[in-house]
C-alpha cells in the first residue's frame, strides 16, 4: 500500500510577524489533530517562517512525496509564480521528491459558513430575526491586488455571501492597491442607504491588513454616526477551515497533478466535500461563478 504523501501547507509571503504566528499555530494544531500525517508549512518569499525550511524538515523525517496545500482565499498570478518558483527549487534540491499540488481555498460553502458567523457574532452573537438581516448591509474587504483576476475573486465571494442569507446587500473593498478602499466602500454602502454596516475581512488571520481595515473603518465611522459600523473577526483556525485545508490534501493525494504543476480547477458554490474522517478520494470539481458586479443587494 503506498504511503499518503505528507501536508504541506504553503502561505504567500509576507514579513508580517502576527500572520506569521497566527499561520504557525493553524499548522500546529492541523499536525496535533492529525498525529499520523506528516504537517508542516511555511512561506513562499520573503517570511519569517520559510516554505523551504517546512521541505528540509519533512524530508529529514524521510518525506519525499508532498501534497501543497495554497492556504489563501483568493487565487493569484503572483502567488501561483512564487508557489510554482518555490517548489522548482526544491525539486533542483531533491531530485527524488513529488510535489501534488491543491487548489486554493476560495469561496468553499464551508469557508461561508464561517464567514455568516462571523457575521452575527458582530451583530451581537445572539439569535437573529430576518428583520436584522435585512436592516444590515456588508462590506466585505478583501487584501487587494494589481491583478484584476484577483480582485474579482473578492466580488464573487461577495456575491455568493449574499445569496439567500437575508442581508440588505454586500457590498465590496480593499484595504490597499486596489479600488474602492474601506472608507469609499462604506461611502458606497451609505449612498445605497444603509444605516448598519458590518465591515467583513475577507482575509485568514489577524495581522497589519486587517489592522488597516479597521482603522479605515473606525476613521470612517467617526465622520459619520448617523451610521452604525460594526466589525468581524477574521476567519483564523476556525474548525470548517481546518476541514477544508484536509479536504484540499484529499483531493490533491488522490490524484492532483505531480512535479509543481497545478490542478487549476476550480470550485463553485457547490461543491462537495468529504468530511475530516474520510479516506483519501477525490472531490467533484465544478465550474466557477463568474466575478459578479460591486453591488450585489
Amino acid at each position: 500500500m503506498t504511503t499518503p504523501p505528507a501536508l504541506l501547507i504553503a502561505g504567500i509571503g509576507t514579513r508580517d510577524e502576527k500572520r506569521a504566528d497566527a499561520f504557525r499555530d493553524f499548522v500546529r494544531e492541523l499536525g496535533a489533530r492529525n498525529p499520523g500525517l506528516p504537517v508542516a508549512g511555511g512561506f513562499t518569499g520573503p517570511s519569517p517562517l520559510p516554505l523551504a525550511d517546512a521541505v528540509a524538515r519533512l524530508a529529514d523525517e524521510g518525506v519525499t512525496r508532498f501534497a501543497v496545500v495554497p492556504l489563501t482565499l483568493i487565487p493569484s498570478e503572483r502567488a501561483e509564480r512564487d508557489l510554482t518558483a518555490a517548489l522548482d527549487r526544491e525539486l533542483e534540491l531533491r531530485p527524488g521528491a513529488s510535489f501534488l499540488r491543491a487548489r486554493p481555498l476560495g469561496p468553499h460553502p464551508r469557508l461561508l459558513t464561517v464567514l455568516e458567523r462571523r457575521l452575527d457574532e458582530a451583530l451581537g452573537g445572539r439569535p437573529r430575526s430576518p428583520y436584522d438581516r435585512a436592516e444590515t448591509t456588508v462590506l466585505l474587504v478583501g487584501p487587494g491586488s494589481t491583478g484584476p483576476d484577483a480582485n474579482a475573486e473578492v466580488h464573487r465571494a461577495a456575491r455568493l455571501l449574499w445569496e439567500g442569507r437575508g442581508f440588505a446587500g454586500v457590498e465590496t473593498a480593499f484595504v490597499s492597491v486596489a479600488a474602492p478602499d474601506v472608507a469609499s466602500g462604506l461611502d458606497r454602502c451609505a449612498l445605497l442607504g444603509a444605516r448598519r454596516i458590518v465591515v467583513l475581512p475577507y482575509f485568514l488571520f489577524a495581522g497589519a491588513a486587517l489592522d488597516r481595515a479597521l482603522q479605515q473603518a473606525e476613521g470612517w465611522a467617526l465622520a459619520r454616526p448617523e451610521v452604525e459600523v460594526l466589525t468581524a473577526e477574521v476567519p483564523g483556525p476556525a474548525e470548517e477551515l481546518l476541514e477544508l485545508v484536509l479536504e484540499r490534501y484529499r483531493e490533491a493525494a488522490g490524484g492532483g497533478a505531480d512535479n509543481g504543476r497545478a490542478d487549476t480547477g476550480k470550485t463553485g458554490s457547490g461543491e462537495a466535500g468529504s468530511g475530516a474522517g474520510d479516506p483519501v478520494a477525490v472531490s467533484p470539481v465544478v465550474s466557477g461563478h463568474p466575478g459578479s458586479p460591486a453591488h450585489v443587494g
